[in-house]
């Protein structure tokens, strides 16, 4: 029987004697799984060995485990889809969680200071020394910087090549004799034939009120136009009638606004002596304000022999300024007179004044055929800087009108 249990290996197993069958085979049955277990041993070994070598072969740094890990988390709309398949309360008690967690990971407490790194109250020397050279650097920077402040306040004034003033626009401009001086520094800004004795026109008026104002007459006294005004040189047309009655502020305010000539001549001969004496005081006063190449031979400027120069034109239009009624009248947008005839409307010959393009506060202008277009201004640069413009010989009245524009800008951009 137990041949049959085990007939492979019946004839390699020694024969039991003695033995009952049963006993024999189960003897023999621990003998064959000893001689198996001595025989797989070294099977066992090599195939240790062998997965051993295969796993160092395998093996990867920890790094690229650890991308290997991250890359295997779930992406954001996965954790979404996972958020929201958790009921409301775990959700809520997660988001509620959430942000202790990172206060406690990204905030650790801060350590406290022990005492003894406390130093004493009093300042150490080092710390004065400093302290020292911080302010040394402090006032040398302030000294610096108040020097540039002052040298920009003491430095002349001059037109600027980026604001326009350059060779090629100052050939553009239609006057033939410019000046233009900075009145606070007295410095000239732009010269152009300066010198050069011309025919003033009507500028003549500014000093016919120098002198009619110096008298200090009574201006609400009434003034009648004669025969005796009108013009016999030039013939030229006036509004105002022979009769017409004005007071003596109305002739002198359209004198220097509208430029009226009878209204000027008017003024002349109510002078005391006579309009000799009158022309006399003027030429007088021009002497006196250093215009030694400054002529008048009568009160509203149609005589061509009524000549000054650019130069000395800003003389008197500084000396006008100092005159209230001047500024105020020269520089009126409009004025309506009653003439006992009826009342006329008088308007400013200067279109840059009359129209708010030039900030002024004295201005006159000037035309007769010897002379040309002339315009004279004090101009208010940005309001508060009077800069002194004479324009003198343009061939138009929009070629006078352009000058002041032009010039007006550079003036603007170039002061401050």
């Amino acid at each position: 029987m137990s041949a049959l249990w085990y007939p492979p290996f019946s004839l390699f197993l020694p024969r039991l004697p003695r033995l009952p069958p049963r006993t024999e085979a189960f003897a023999r049955l621990v003998l064959f799984g000893l001689m198996l277990l001595v025989a797989g041993l070294p099977v066992s070994d090599a195939l240790a060995a062998t997965a051993h070598h295969s796993s160092h072969g395998k093996h990867r740094h920890p790094s690229a485990k650890k991308k290997r890990t991250v890359a295997k988390t779930p992406s954001k709309p996965a954790r979404r889809k996972a958020a929201a398949a958790r009921p409301a309360h775990q959700r809520s008690a997660h988001h509620r969680a959430k942000p202790h967690a990172r206060r406690e990971v990204t905030k650790p407490p801060r350590p406290a200071k022990t005492a003894g790194k406390r130093r004493s109250t009093g300042t150490p020397r080092k710390a004065v020394s400093k302290v020292s050279r911080v302010a040394g650097t402090a006032g040398a920077a302030g000294a610096n910087k108040a020097a540039p402040a002052q040298a920009r306040t003491t430095a002349k004034p001059r037109l600027l090549a980026r604001c326009g003033f350059t060779p090629a626009s100052r050939k553009r401009l239609f006057s033939r004799a410019v000046y233009i001086v900075d009145e606070k520094t007295r410095t000239p800004l732009f010269s152009l034939n300066a010198n050069q004795v011309r025919p003033i026109a009507s500028l003549s008026k500014l000093m016919t009120a120098v002198v009619w104002l110096d008298r200090g007459p009574a201006m609400r006294t009434p003034l009648t136009v004669t025969n005796a005004d009108i013009d016999t040189l030039k013939f030229s047309h006036s509004r105002l009638a022979v009769g017409s009655t004005l007071s003596r502020a109305d002739m002198l305010h359209i004198s220097l606004m509208a430029s009226e000539n009878r209204a000027a001549a008017a003024l002349s001969r109510d002078y005391p002596g006579g309009r000799a004496a009158f022309i006399a005081a003027m030429n007088a006063k021009a002497r006196a304000l250093n215009m030694p190449n400054t002529r008048f031979k009568n009160s509203t400027g149609l005589s061509p022999r009524n000549v000054s120069t650019a130069r000395e034109l800003a003389h008197l239009v500084r000396a006008s300024n100092g005159y209230p009624l001047i500024r105020r009248y020269s520089i009126d947008h409009q004025q309506r007179v009653n003439t006992g005839k009826g009342q006329l409307q008088y308007v400013n010959t200067n279109r840059l004044v009359r129209y708010g393009k030039v900030d002024a506060s004295v201005q006159k202008t000037g035309f007769i055929n010897e002379s040309g277009h002339n315009m004279v201004m004090r101009v208010m640069v940005h309001k508060r800087r009077p800069v002194i413009v004479t324009m003198l010989g343009s061939d138009t009245p929009e070629g006078s009108r352009l000058d002041g524009v032009r010039i007006a800008h550079w003036l603007s951009c170039s002061l401050r």
